[in-house]
């Protein structure tokens, strides 16, 4: 029986579609592909009980075409070397997609979180930032690690922490990871960058009439059916901005089971009562539905997988209803998958863009502790004292009588937050563009475009370095 191909090999099949309609030379087109670095490591960790237990953990550079290379560490089972040089790949596409300058990087460390106290995992955090240190993968300009499955803000603090107390560098420590608390140097608005940076990629393909019509739908989201499948920090988000968006959630699902109906949930109700039951089965008024990947299945405009990889495969693929797949999470369509969405007409949004938003407000997290200043510091102020002379010379010249409530609403200057979200909405907007317009010149579909973007960029760097013509 034939086994199934690894992720590593579905990205590089991605790749070789991408890269024959491209006209560079095949020493070139091999260099972008493979990845550069990949260091595996095995330490041991003392447990509370006094036990010792070996822990295995890898931390992959894809492209060092840009330095600082860049990708978050996930604290998983599932994780292994062909895993994060797979996702460490992807984070080279998806950084030149969206015009970051970084590599791809991806750490990973191969346990399941829930069997561990929070004293053994401080322990294994600050072991694998040694580990990384001595060999020089750690740095504010070698390779920057972020959030990923199964970690967040305090293991990155703790990281930070323990590179601080081996560098020699201690201006520029605190940039060696992003996705720090705020305290620590993070950045307002990275928590939900992911989800909001999906809400914006996804509202931007729906407004193209043509687009839609050749899906039998609409511009604009409004009223659109949405499935979410995955409600962690990325699919909540992504579910929470689309229904504000005036999309409509028909279905949720998480790893319990899930939930549907074709009148809408609201999202903060099914939350609500997840916090109290333990699960999203039972909320009122909706269907349960005990096998998750029945969700995926479900009628809807918007599927939006936002869990694991692999979840869309050739056996389920004849059965998605959506028109639009929008792949929050890495990796959810197989290779074989997606060649049968496309087939059906699917307009399918590659993850190597839509999910961009977490590294593109970790490279402004990145910019704001080299450069020491909070964003909107320094122009806060200048912003509201100029929007509010104008709105004064407004009123008067229209004699209408402004309260000091709308004067403070019309005249606030852009803070840490605004400026992020509208640096995440022009970016993420401006990469779809670039990639739809590729997409149309080619004639291919939106993931095959979005590689040639990044291809393009990536050889446009090797180029003006002189290693290759």
């Amino acid at each position: 029986m034939a086994s199934h191909p690894s992720f590593l090999q579905q990205v590089d099949r991605m790749y070789a579609k991408a890269a024959a309609l491209t006209d560079h030379t095949p020493g070139l087109l091999k260099q972008i592909s493979i990845c550069n670095s990949v260091y595996k490591m095995e330490f041991p960790l003392v447990k509370d009980d006094g036990s010792i237990e070996v822990i295995k953990a890898w931390r992959a550079e894809h492209s060092h075409h840009k330095l600082p290379t860049k990708g978050g560490i996930r604290f998983s089972m599932a994780v292994n070397e062909d895993e994060v040089a797979a996702l460490a790949t992807l984070m080279t596409y998806k950084c030149a997609i969206v015009n970051v300058p970084f590599g791809g990087g991806k750490g990973g460390i191969q346990i399941d979180r829930n069997n561990f106290s929070d004293a053994e995992l401080e322990r294994i955090t600050r072991r694998y930032t040694y580990e990384l240190f001595a060999k020089n993968f750690i740095g504010p300009g070698t390779d920057v690690p972020a959030p990923d499955y199964g970690s967040g803000a305090r293991e990155m603090a703790w990281i930070v922490d323990t590179y601080r107390t081996l560098s020699d560098d201690p201006l520029t420590a605190q940039a060696c990871v992003t996705g720090k608390p705020i305290a620590q140097g993070g950045v307002r608005g990275r928590t939900e960058a992911t989800g909001r940076g999906v809400f914006y990629g996804i509202r931007e393909s729906v407004s193209f009439e043509t687009d839609m019509a050749n899906r039998g739908l609409k511009p604009g989201l409004e009223g659109k059916t949405v499935v979410v499948q995955g409600l962690g920090n990325v699919g909540y988000h992504a579910a929470k901005y689309m229904q504000e968006g005036g999309a409509v959630l028909v279905g949720l699902a998480e790893y319990e089971g899930a939930i549907h109906n074709p009148d809408g949930l609201d999202l903060e109700s099914v939350m609500a009562h997840r916090k109290e039951s333990g699960s999203i089965l039972g909320f009122p008024g909706a269907t349960d539905i005990p096998e998750t990947a029945r969700a995926l299945e479900l009628p809807c405009d918007i599927l939006i997988p936002a869990a694991l990889e692999g979840v869309i495969t050739k056996e389920n693929a004849p059965r998605i209803q959506a028109k639009i797949v929008a792949e929050a999470a890495n990796g959810p369509v197989t290779a074989d998958a997606d060649a049968m969405l496309l087939e059906k007409g699917v307009l399918l949004l590659p993850d190597v863009f839509l999910n961009a938003g977490g590294v593109t407000v970790s490279y402004f997290e990145w910019l704001k502790n080299l450069s020491h200043v909070r964003f909107g510091r320094m122009s806060k102020r200048f912003e509201q004292s100029s929007n509010e002379r104008i709105v004064k010379a407004l009123a008067g010249a229209m004699k209408v009588e402004i309260t000091p409530a709308e004067m403070m609403r019309l005249t606030a200057g852009a803070d840490e937050v605004d400026l992020v979200n509208s640096g995440l909405e022009e970016t993420m907007s401006t990469a779809y563009q670039e990639t739809r317009e590729i997409a149309l010149s080619k004639g291919t579909d939106m993931r095959t475009a979005a590689f040639i973007n990044a291809i393009n960029k990536v050889a446009v760097t090797y180029a003006e370095m002189g290693i290759f013509p």
